[in-house]
């Protein structure tokens, strides 16, 4: 995965993009390619934070890369073999990746996200009814689903936990880009739905950089859903060949460890 453009903020985004917290943050965007035509993740730190409760809420990320698990091997990262050719291993923090020993994908080896929801046809009707999401496999024994805005794409795969969802404090969400005349299409049909709406369309800065016009919805697990105006989301998502340093200058100059030390205090556990 690439550095693709790092970004600090001196204060909480009002469409709470770093989650529920206040103060400093950043976020990094990583991903095989450009984020107009790849899937990317958006990396966010809160600088007071020291760590984080998972829940049961993302259920992890596959990727199609025999690179990524001879990489791995390499590495001495733990793998553990789920099904024949798939690996299983974790990030940083808990959060899991499945590695399918292939060749890597052409287009973009992220295959698809996976997120646990406790009602699947629920998530069936607001996903593919609301949402327009196409279905590309269900199964029923196994309780899930695999939906999509385009074949070339990385998927969405929704799978039953037996339970609530609990989203524990890292706060994520999916985000797509649309027609920036389609938000407030989307706005007023969820709206008429009686779906919930967690930030209403809202125009966001980002320093020296576009303006973006975003809606956030929640699904009926309170999975967060972002939808971006296209236009701007273009020019404020390309490929800064300065990411790598930024980020690197941004960690190198982080002290709130040190801070938090010789205040004699811990980060907060969210």
């Amino acid at each position: 995965l690439q550095v693709l453009r790092h970004e600090e903020f001196d204060e909480g985004c009002k469409a709470a993009c770093n989650g529920p917290y206040d103060g400093k943050w950043s976020k990094t965007m990583v991903g095989y390619g450009p984020e107009d035509s790849h899937f990317v993740a958006e990396l966010t730190y809160n600088y007071g934070i020291g760590e984080y409760r998972l829940g049961n809420d993302f259920l992890g990320i596959t990727l199609v890369s025999s690179h990524a698990v001879s990489n791995a091997r390499r590495l001495g990262w733990p793998l553990s073999e789920v099904a024949s050719g798939i690996f299983e291993t974790e990030a940083p923090g808990g959060y899991k990746f499945y590695l399918e020993d292939k060749e890597q994908l052409k287009q973009d080896p992220v295959l698809k996200v996976t997120l646990g929801v406790s009602d699947l046809q629920n998530s069936i009707n607001y996903w593919s009814n609301l949402l327009g999401m196409k279905i590309y496999e269900k199964d029923e024994e196994k309780q899930r689903i695999l939906l999509g805005y385009a074949d070339n794409q990385c998927k969405l795969e929704l799978k039953q936990v037996g339970g609530a969802v609990d989203h524990g404090t890292a706060f994520g969400r999916i985000a797509f880009s649309c027609a920036k005349e389609e938000l407030p299409n989307i706005e007023a049909l969820m709206k008429k739905e009686n779906q919930k709406i967690l930030t209403p369309l809202v125009s966001l800065d980002t320093p020296g950089k576009a303006t973006v016009q975003v809606i956030i919805l929640a699904d009926p697990d309170g999975h967060e859903i972002c939808f971006v105006g296209d236009e701007a989301f273009r020019d404020l998502s390309k490929v800064d060949p300065n990411g790598d340093k930024l980020l690197d200058d941004a960690m190198a100059a982080d002290e709130s460890d040190k801070w938090f030390a010789e205040k004699n205090m811990k980060k907060a556990s969210a």
